[in-house]
């Protein structure tokens, strides 16, 4: 790794984990290619987040900023990420995240870095690029297919989004835009809230769908965490209609840690991994929603029946609801007896990346997050998708039209039960007419864990970066 010691990128995530783990990993690759990183984030943000790896520490400055407060009635003390709060406050979130504005413009006038890497929610950094006449680049974190469907600059703001997309239903269809077969839509079911959630006005005085158009007016170009052997058509396309280069980083994959499950000291998941030892191989499902995605006491409850109908084996990591008084309230009564010894539930944090790199896991049911979905086919599971919120439905409909995935079937209100739970974990890990979809998931992994290919694709992305630099004047 050779340094360059004038070569300095500043990266601004939004305060969501979703968000801030795809630039963490942006981080560390651009770092690993002898790249100075300004990870720019709040304190408690930054306390949360990995350590990079030693050898990478004088490379990766964690830049701590001060979120600062509102009123508690709007942002409860401590909160800092969409995380820590509901749905409903995350409009306030945006307030204070745009309140960085200024700390950030004083961070880029002392530091001048080469490059500013921007994320959905940081529209201001436009103004302030320019004013210092540092080149901004839009990183998704989303695929290429879900950049398409929101992205098109023309179609995101004014009149024109109001004749394309003037009500919640619009967004069932597939756009205009998209010149080849595609399933890229919403369900009826899950247009509302992402229709008013983009569009919609909120408190911070500015929509998602306006600071999404400005960034991407702004910036020189758009790196998206993709790679085209997977979504060639979706990159292509959105490179035509955002008229910006398009640069597919790669799918980023995370490192696997040597050491693995032997640094894990917790002694519940010590016992887990010998249970998992014990399993047969690709026998076992992953159940995990990760935190960000808030269940209903229906929608788990749903769930568990339906994992005691399959007869599948399980690991079930769950995060306590805040609808349940304590852990055994987060079930149904009498679940863990009626399921002992096929299935095992874990309440709290989950080391993920070591339980899907375990041999016994052949699935996963979750919500097809593209973080968690590059994270799981590199290990060739079968896919049981239940997308709930934001991007997910679209990737859920991409990977079953590449025949990589079960949706599970739900009703018209977004309702699901627990037959449709076990039929979609019966086709996937067991049935014969899953086979098909077993070997396809075998052979994406074929590519979803090849590092010698998104290095390639990483090092164009950093070639890009290094003949594009501003030459600034003095």
């Amino acid at each position: 790794m050779a340094r360059d010691h004038h070569f300095h990128v500043a990266m601004l995530p939004w305060s969501a984990f979703g968000h801030m783990m795809p630039f963490f990993q942006l981080s560390i690759a651009l770092a690993k290619s002898g790249i100075k990183v300004s990870f720019i984030a709040t304190s408690k943000n930054i306390q949360r987040l990995p350590k990079p790896p030693p050898n990478l520490s004088t490379l990766i400055n964690f830049v701590e900023f001060q979120l600062p407060a509102l009123d508690n009635q709007h942002l409860p003390a401590g909160a800092e990420a969409t995380v820590d709060i509901t749905f409903d406050q995350i409009q306030y979130l945006k307030i204070a995240y745009d309140l960085l504005q200024q700390p950030f413009k004083q961070f880029v006038a002392d530091q001048s870095p080469d490059w500013i890497i921007v994320d959905v929610a940081g529209h201001w950094t436009a103004e302030i690029a320019l004013e210092y006449q540092v080149p901004l680049l839009f990183f998704s974190v989303f695929s290429a297919a879900a950049m398409d469907f929101f992205g098109h600059p023309e179609f995101i703001v004014g009149e024109a989004r109001e004749r394309v997309r003037p009500y919640p239903e619009s967004l069932t269809f597939v756009p205009e835009w998209v010149d080849f077969p595609s399933s890229l839509a919403y369900r009826g079911f899950e247009v509302t809230g992402m229709f008013h959630g983009f569009y919609g006005s909120n408190a911070s005085g500015i929509t998602d769908a306006q600071r999404l158009h400005k960034i991407i007016q702004a910036c020189k170009a758009v790196a998206v965490r993709s790679c085209p052997d997977y979504e060639s058509q979706y990159l292509n396309l959105l490179e035509k209609i955002t008229t910006k280069p398009v640069i597919p980083v790669g799918l980023l994959p995370p490192d696997q840690d040597q050491k693995g499950r032997d640094q894990i000291t917790d002694e519940s998941w010590i016992k887990i991994f010998q249970w998992l030892d014990e399993q047969k191989p690709r026998s076992v499902v992953f159940v995990g929603f990760g935190s960000e995605c808030k269940l209903t006491r229906d929608q788990i409850y749903e769930m568990a029946y339906g994992l005691e109908l399959s007869g599948s084996i399980f690991l079930w990591a769950i995060r306590k609801p805040n609808w349940a008084a304590d852990d055994v309230d987060a079930l149904p009564s009498g679940f863990g007896q009626r399921t002992h010894g096929r299935g095992v539930v874990s309440i709290g944090w989950a080391p993920q990346l070591e339980i899907l790199g375990h041999p016994s896991i052949g699935g996963s049911l979750f919500h097809s997050g593209w973080g968690s979905l590059i994270e799981t086919l590199q290990f060739g599971h079968c896919l049981v998708l239940l997308p709930l919120i934001i991007d997910q439905p679209l990737n859920a409909r991409i990977l079953v039209e590449k025949g990589l995935a079960v949706e599970v079937e739900r009703r018209e209100d977004g309702s699901f039960t627990r037959d449709d739970i076990a039929k979609a974990l019966r086709l996937a890990m067991v049935s014969e007419d899953g086979e098909k979809l077993r070997v396809r998931a075998r052979k994406a992994a074929v590519i979803f864990k090849d590092r010698k290919l998104h290095q390639h694709y990483f090092d164009g992305f950093v070639d890009y970066l290094k003949l594009n630099v501003v030459k600034k004047e003095n």
